[in-house]
């Protein structure tokens, strides 16, 4: 399988590129180039975190709000202190960028995505506030794109350092040599880290949101 760190580099910074096709080639080269630690990071955020604990932190204590779910009007902002909110609504985030892209592609700029409190959470908060209906963590839809893209710019980043260490062009395989010369770049943490220090100034897209007919008839092409 021939892969380019070149090719790979211009995908990340194309809006049109969704991070669920980039990946599989960024895997691809880190296992070419005998970078372990990051395809094992790469494979973890594609297809999720088994071990909690093992969760970067950008996937953590992630802030959203409290809804209720009314049986008139739907769900409607839960009527809690900011106490309240600050203890019970944040959460972790371990499913895999695909599913986390997809949420984001189907939803619009503004949206939100509920996810049920936590059985024992619930119950402590139903008493608090004295409400008997069901209590969900609305996270917003930047919350998501915020992961995708500090995946995206740590992909981004450590293709720019492959490309500095005179990594470029289409390759069917990498020699000793060149392997060697960019073990040291073996180092997923390093690169996102930089991208989530240097999200704002990466020239990473934001994800983008499908349309009317993607949404009706599934993702086109």
């Amino acid at each position: 399988m021939s892969a380019s760190v070149n090719h790979l580099e211009e995908r990340t910074q194309d809006s049109g590129e969704l991070l669920e096709d980039i990946m599989p080639s960024a895997i691809t080269l880190a296992m070419m180039l005998r970078h372990k630690k990051m395809a094992v990071w790469l494979r973890s955020e594609l297809d999720g975190y088994q071990d909690h604990d093992a969760a970067p932190p950008y996937r953590k204590d992630l802030p959203g709000h409290i809804v209720a779910k009314s049986p008139q009007y739907g769900w409607i902002p839960a009527p809690v202190s900011d106490q309240q909110t600050k203890e019970f609504a944040h959460l972790d985030l371990s499913d895999g960028t695909k599913s986390l892209e997809k949420i984001c592609v189907n939803s619009k700029k503004g949206d939100g995505n509920r996810l049920l409190l936590d059985t024992d959470d619930m119950a402590i908060l139903q008493k608090q506030i004295n409400l008997s209906a069901e209590l969900a963590i609305n996270l917003s839809r930047d919350v998501y794109s915020g992961i995708l893209k500090t995946v995206r710019g740590a992909v981004y980043l450590w293709t720019q350092a492959l490309i500095e260490k005179g990594l470029e062009g289409d390759h069917n395989h990498y020699s000793r040599e060149e392997r060697a010369l960019v073990a040291e770049l073996d180092t997923p943490e390093y690169f996102w880290r930089r991208a989530m220090d240097e999200l704002d100034t990466l020239p990473i897209p934001d994800v983008r949101s499908a349309g009317f007919f993607e949404r009706m008839f599934g993702r086109a092409g």
